[in-house]
């Protein structure tokens, strides 16, 4: 390494204050013939890890494509930040220091030249240490440690950027030993985080960061490029693999031997624009009650409303009036183009109850809307509604549908006399809840339609919603067996049937059955389930790349768990596969089973149910009694926090005492909540659109909750080794301040869908119940960070793009 140093001359610490200098420098610096320049100086002894890195670094730009490689020079000798003439031939500069003041302030102003000049930069691990009391610094670095790292031990990286040079060829989850810096202010937002290390995979130092910790970055900083790694602190890391690949990756950006996009989580690139006004009084001329949006090929965005009137209008809620729960289920049309809302029809529904309990109010209506594949050419929209002429105010029971319509593509009036209703079920509407409602497409022209399991867990306790007794004119409202875990009904699922242009549908293969089975008896299974064992999955969506069905569905009721009944209210995401049963009201979580009840006492225990051969012994199931085994979800929350866990007993059941219970995902948790599914987005290179969301996000699945606050409203990853099989997500990424919480922002978050152009829609739903308000709104959220950078005409070596 001698031959490789420009000088040997100690740090520039103790030297007095210069004036600061502005260089002349090469803009940008270096050339095609890239060099690196590794300083290493320190205020304090030299690390032991210098020598490991300056020799890590060498090996990385003498190895791999030759297209990739470059020059590595080192030195401790800082007077080569004040020559413009030496500093000028490097891309990029490696520090490799330690803690303290290593630059007098004409160097720093040298180094802060370099980088305006469009240098680049890349701090590893103490490097986060030097130069203490620069604001400048601070900022190219990202954040100062609280104090001392760990010491060194094991532990899991989550890299959640597959994009990155740095990090797309790392595993998801990157076992490794280091010493882990905790972060006096988290840079999250500020920078773009590319890796976090989980906290609970190892004992932090004092004063740790939580489940959003980062340990590398990156990010456009004052003309040019910095990279910072927290890794780097033991003199093992530089003869790792992936630890070589991964300062490969930093040094490439940093040279300008290729591209990468570090403003894709800088919170400041992104902007949330409400889009529509204010109803005018009395008039829903904007936006109903909203409940479910989808996005023309076109962009133009079409939206619904449930059902609730105006909070000047009354509601009917006495059954002996022909008018009981009647409301309209309005269809508006934003047009991006015009910027102006159209309201394109209303249905008569059911559903418009007001507040009050669960005898009182109700959640039917207009539930989901779908837009036919070849919308742009015919027109057609499917709704998900429970229309009000059908109600039976005898037996207090209705239909649910799911109906084709006409849209006029030139008007944006829908075409009501148009109506073929392609599938048709009996609901009770005795008693509110749950009633789904979202509906997606797959690449084969599937539709899947979501159903609620229009049920009380209040007979319950909150617990497993599986009380036989309750019931309206023998038809019970309570037992989530008769619905949900009823082979025989399609309530509680998901359904998957194949639209055919007549108006009528047929079965894919490969639902959860076929309707034909002779199992005891024969008769006891509907084709059209693909997913049982789901309570309210109001949104849905199906990743056409990889047709994985993404669905969340909300939880009942208990506050806590419970060493008799079983887990407290899970709210659930589970990303799905193939056809399957998902659990309730059985299992919950990663197959956590509720008690069964006895009769004619449902107070009194029975059994634990077998998550891997349950059995459906009510006495209101008209279905199979042997049912599929339970598949474990991918998300679940309570108010407790995010994937609760306990400890098991021989049998597999889990202790459910709060004080042993460990959380798998401590970046959520709940409280007030209700599941909100969201997309998995997907990059479109070959588009020219400012406003897309970047390659970032593309796989990463958006989860999110009604509610905005502790609740999720995250991007996630899973691992396709696992995913569908229970596999939890291997990364989160916060959406809160991008997708806006709080005062002025998206409160009560009810649907969210990317447009073509790779933009962000998100429903509002307002902020009273059973109605729209003035805050019900259509949101926009677009991007305007730009695309990666160095320009492409600044690449050092125009070949290497």
């Amino acid at each position: 390494m001698t031959a490789s140093l420009l000088g040997g001359g100690s740090a520039g610490a103790a030297q007095p204050p210069e004036p600061a200098t502005t260089l002349s420098l090469p803009s940008p610096p270096g050339g095609a013939n890239v060099r690196v320049l590794v300083f290493h100086a320190s205020a304090t002894a030299e690390s032991p890890t210098v020598d490991a890195g300056i020799s890590a670094i060498e090996t990385i730009g003498q190895t791999g494509p030759t297209a990739g490689r470059f020059r590595t020079e080192a030195t401790d000798d800082p007077a080569v930040f004040t020559d413009a003439k030496r500093l000028g031939r490097f891309n990029a500069v490696v520090f490799l220091t330690g803690g303290g003041d290593v630059l007098d302030p004409a160097q720093e102003a040298g180094l802060e030249s370099y980088l305006e000049a469009g240098g680049g930069f890349v701090g590893i691990h103490e490097a986060a240490r030097t130069e203490p009391y620069s604001d400048w610094f601070t900022g190219l670095i990202g954040a100062r440690p609280t104090g001392a790292p760990s010491s060194t031990q094991r532990a899991v990286v989550e890299v959640g950027d597959r994009v990155h040079p740095a990090t797309k060829s790392l595993p998801l989850q990157w076992k490794r030993p280091d010493k882990w810096f905790n972060w006096a202010q988290n840079p999250s937002g500020k920078v773009h985080t590319v890796a976090r290390v989980k906290e609970n995979s190892f004992t932090p130092a004092t004063k740790p960061n939580g489940w959003d910790h980062p340990v590398s970055w990156c990010r456009d900083y004052d003309g040019g490029r910095s990279f910072y790694t927290g890794m780097g602190g033991t003199v093992d890391s530089f003869a790792e693999t992936d630890f070589r690949d991964h300062l490969r990756g930093a040094l490439a950006w940093t040279t300008r031997l290729s591209q990468a996009d570090c403003k894709a989580t800088v919170d400041a690139n992104y902007t949330a624009e409400r889009v529509t006004r204010p109803n005018q009084p009395g008039r829903n001329d904007q936006i109903g009650e909203p409940h479910g949006l989808v996005v023309a090929p076109d962009g133009r965005v079409l939206y619904i409303g449930r059902g609730g009137a105006d909070s000047s209008q009354p509601v009917v809620t006495d059954w002996n009036n022909p008018d009981i729960g009647k409301g309209q289920g309005e269809i508006h049309v934003y047009d991006p183009k015009s910027k102006q809302v159209t309201k394109a029809g209303a249905l008569t529904v059911f559903g418009n109850k007001g507040g009050g309990d669960e005898l009182v109010k109700n959640e039917e209506g207009l539930l989901g809307i779908e837009l036919d594949p070849g919308f742009m050419t015919n027109g057609w929209v499917y709704l998900h509604y429970t229309p009000h002429s059908e109600i039976d105010r005898d037996t207090h029971m209705a239909e649910r549908r799911v109906s084709r319509f006409t849209l006029d593509l030139a008007t944006n009036q829908l075409d009501l006399a148009s109506e073929k209703v392609l599938l048709d079920w009996p609901v009770q509407i005795h008693s509110c809840c749950h009633s789904g409602g979202g509906m997606a497409w797959d690449s084969e022209d599937n539709l899947y339609i979501a159903t609620g399991d229009n049920n009380s867990s209040g007979f319950s306790g909150g617990y497993s919603g599986n009380n036989p007794e309750p019931n309206f004119k023998g038809v019970s409202f309570a037992d989530a067996r008769r619905t949900a875990g009823n082979t025989n009904n399609l309530n509680g699922k998901i359904l998957r049937i194949h639209p055919e242009d007549d108006g009528t549908y047929t079965l894919p293969e490969g639902n959860l059955f076929t309707g034909e089975e002779s199992a005891e008896g024969g008769g006891k299974t509907r084709g059209e389930i693909y997913v049982m064992g789901v309570r309210n999955p109001a949104r849905i969506f199906v990743d056409q790349q990889t047709d994985i069905l993404y669905a969340g569905w909300v939880g009942p009721d208990a506050g806590a768990p419970s060493t008799t009944w079983g887990p407290a209210k899970y709210d659930t995401f589970a990303a799905i596969t193939k056809a399957g049963n998902h659990g309730w009201p059985y299992c919950m979580g990663n197959n956590q089973p509720y008690r069964d009840r006895n009769l004619p006492d449902p107070s009194k225990p029975l059994g634990w149910y077998d998550c891997d051969a349950p059995k459906n012994e009510s006495p209101n199931n008209d279905g199979l009694v042997n049912l599929p085994p339970v598949t474990p979800n991918t998300i679940w929350y309570s108010p407790q926090g995010g994937g609760v866990d306990y400890p098991r007993d021989a049998n597999g059941i889990p202790s459910y005492k709060q004080e042993e219970q460990k959380l798998l995902l401590p970046w959520l948790k709940g409280g007030g909540q209700a599941t909100m599914n969201g997309p998995v987005y997907r990059f479109d290179a070959s588009s020219d659109s400012a406003v897309k969301w970047p390659a970032y996000w593309d796989g990463k699945w958006f989860v999110g909750d009604f509610y905005d606050g502790d609740q999720p409203r995250h991007a996630v990853l899973t691992d396709p080794r696992t995913v569908g099989k229970g596999g939890l997500p291997v990364h989160a990424e916060s959406l809160k301040k991008i997708v806006p919480v709080g005062s002025g922002g998206i409160r009560n978050l009810m649907d969210w869908k990317f447009a073509p152009d790779g933009s962000l829609y998100v429903l509002d739903y307002g902020r009273g119940f059973f109605t729209s308000d003035s805050n019900s709104a259509l949101w926009h959220v677009t991007y305007k960070g730009g695309g990666a950078t160095p320009a492409a005409d600044q690449l050092a070596r125009k070949a290497a793009q």
